[in-house]
């Protein structure tokens, strides 16, 4: 069976220290969709590592990596995370694999997306301007090169027609964007890319299964940023949700089993778009320092606010999450009360339900709240060392979302967290 992991907010909510926990269960790790935008934090012997293109399960020795079909790469920036694993994982490269099918991402497209955010003005998107919109759009619009391009003879005939293409786009913007300075890292990068273990993913995983191994598959932006069901247009380009899996792997339905679904006990987000429980004042503030809400990749400061439970059961609906997981329940040990919206005021009505376009409404956030609690999380080596009013608020999330918490991360390092079940 193929389990699944993944984030059920706008990204952020720790799926790397989580995915990095679980990987001791799997044989196999597959990044599904994204690109390099996404960055997965681990601390592994103290030490802070990113990885944005690789699966998390990189630093358990018996655990093979794919990255997949669904996601987009950028030769550059997967050339130099493999460099910088190599020290602390000598072989990475051995356990490493890239499938065909995966599409590229070419300085033009970086170009694009500068270009294209920049032209947007006020109604910019919050891009993180790595090109992954642009490669997605040459996919969908059957103009992209993939990574089995690469060990074709006419590879660079293909590259040429189709950054000539994108040069007579670029000319509509301005100002110019000097990406030629781009090419030689990139080719360099595809050189080197050639050299690692290219395979028929599908094929690769349809055997990994008949074998008996146990797959994880690795999610990589919020469900919130759903190319169909985020809050669209402030969205990333892919299906971010249960349902990416299988055309992200190239796997059957009838393969998923169980669904970890990934949540902070507060909410973030990086960039424009909607976020009914913003808090644009020193208790949004507090969470940011506190949470140390900066992007792994970008480094930009996240906007911040309280849990939002009407978002949280609507993704959770969407992927058939069966398993529960709150991330950084120990940034709430400062707090009191504690506030979680339990509803929305759509345009004066209350409502459980995720408006059509949360753009396009006035948006209140209904909340119940919680009294702090007297002990902190981030002391607790177990569920049953936690004080009881914060296993009272663990139980009416539950009861809200229907269903149960299984890991609850009260702390950065790899053995806090604490479990349930």
């Amino acid at each position: 069976m193929i389990d699944v992991l993944l984030g059920l907010q706008w990204g952020d909510e720790g799926k790397g220290k989580i995915v990095d926990y679980l990987a001791g269960k799997y044989d196999v790790i597959a990044r599904f969709q994204g690109g390099p935008n996404a960055g997965h934090t681990l601390y592994v012997d103290g030490k802070k590592v990113v990885l944005r293109t690789i699966p998390s399960g990189v630093f358990h020795t018996h655990c093979l990596n794919l990255i997949g079909n669904g996601v987009v790469i950028d030769p550059g920036s997967l050339k130099g995370e493999i460099e910088q694993l190599i020290p602390l994982v000598p072989d990475v490269l051995d356990r490493l694999f890239i499938a065909h099918k995966a599409h590229l991402i070419l300085p033009t497209h970086r170009a694009l997306d500068a270009a294209s955010e920049a032209a947007k003005g006020e109604d910019k998107i919050g891009s993180t301007l790595k090109g992954i919109g642009p490669a997605y759009m040459d996919k969908t619009g059957r103009n992209g090169l993939r990574i089995g391009d690469i060990m074709g003879k006419d590879f660079r005939k293909k590259y040429d027609k189709l950054t000539q293409k994108h040069v007579e786009i670029l000319k509509q913007y301005g100002p110019k964007i000097d990406w030629q300075e781009w090419e030689t890292p990139f080719f360099e990068a595809i050189d080197y890319l050639r050299s690692l273990q290219i395979v028929n993913a599908e094929y690769w995983l349809d055997t990994k299964l008949k074998d008996g191994k146990r797959i994880l598959a690795e999610g990589a932006q919020g469900s919130m940023l759903d190319i169909d069901y985020g809050t669209y247009p402030f969205v990333t380009s892919s299906n971010t949700i249960a349902a990416g899996v299988c055309n992200g792997l190239g796997v059957a339905p009838s393969t998923i089993g169980e669904v970890y679904g990934i949540t902070k006990a507060y909410c973030t987000r990086v960039g424009s778009g909607p976020f009914p429980t913003e808090l644009d004042d020193e208790t949004g503030e507090e969470l940011r320092r506190i949470g140390n809400e900066f992007g792994a990749v970008t480094g930009r400061s996240r906007r911040c606010g309280w849990i939002d439970l009407v978002a949280l059961k609507y993704t959770v609906m969407l992927s058939g999450v069966t398993k529960l997981i709150i991330t950084k329940a120990d940034v709430l040990d400062s707090f009191s009360p504690v506030k979680a919206a339990i509803a929305y005021l759509a345009d004066g009505k209350e409502t459980k339900e995720l408006p059509y376009d949360l753009c396009d409404v006035d948006i209140a956030p209904v909340y119940q709240e919680f009294a702090g609690w007297d002990k902190p999380i981030s002391t607790c080596t177990t569920y049953e060392e936690a004080p009881q009013i914060f296993k009272d608020y663990c139980r009416f999330v539950e009861n809200y979302l229907e269903t149960k918490i299984a890991y609850i991360s009260n702390g950065t390092g790899r053995e806090q967290l604490l479990i349930i079940s």
